[in-house]
């Protein structure tokens, strides 16, 4: 008969091996000016405004597209976009952003940017919004 201790070994490898990648992905607080360096500079980016869709016709930042983490569809919505690519979040100034963040993070997303202080801190900078 096999050492208990190679079988225990082996089953304790196998677990690590298959253990789910996406939970070990950060949520990072990333400042409007960062955001800004980031995203204006390619057409490449997936910038989610998490706010309601009112509130996003008074405003929202260039390039965003509006998918409202309260809505009943918001993992349906968000299982369209790549899981691999960064995804930038945010609301008016925070709460649901980060709400949204912890739901990608759950999807497997693997690199989230929680806009630091929402709309709401990226208007008080003087960075550029669209109506």
């Amino acid at each position: 008969m096999k050492n208990p201790i190679y079988i225990i070994l082996f089953l304790f490898f196998i677990l690590i091996g298959c253990k789910d990648k996406s939970q070990n992905a950060e949520i990072r607080k990333i400042s409007p000016q960062e955001v800004y360096n980031a995203v204006y500079n390619t057409d490449d980016i997936q910038l989610i405004d998490v706010r309601t869709v009112d509130e996003y016709k008074d405003g929202h930042l260039g390039k965003a597209q509006n998918v409202c983490v309260t809505d009943s569809d918001f993992r349906e919505k968000a299982a369209l976009l790549d899981k691999n690519k960064p995804v930038y979040v945010y609301c008016k100034s925070g709460g649901r952003s980060a709400k949204a963040a912890i739901i990608l993070k759950e999807m497997g997303f693997t690199e989230i940017y929680d806009i630091d202080g929402g709309y709401t801190n990226w208007k008080s900078q003087g960075l550029e919004t669209e109506n």
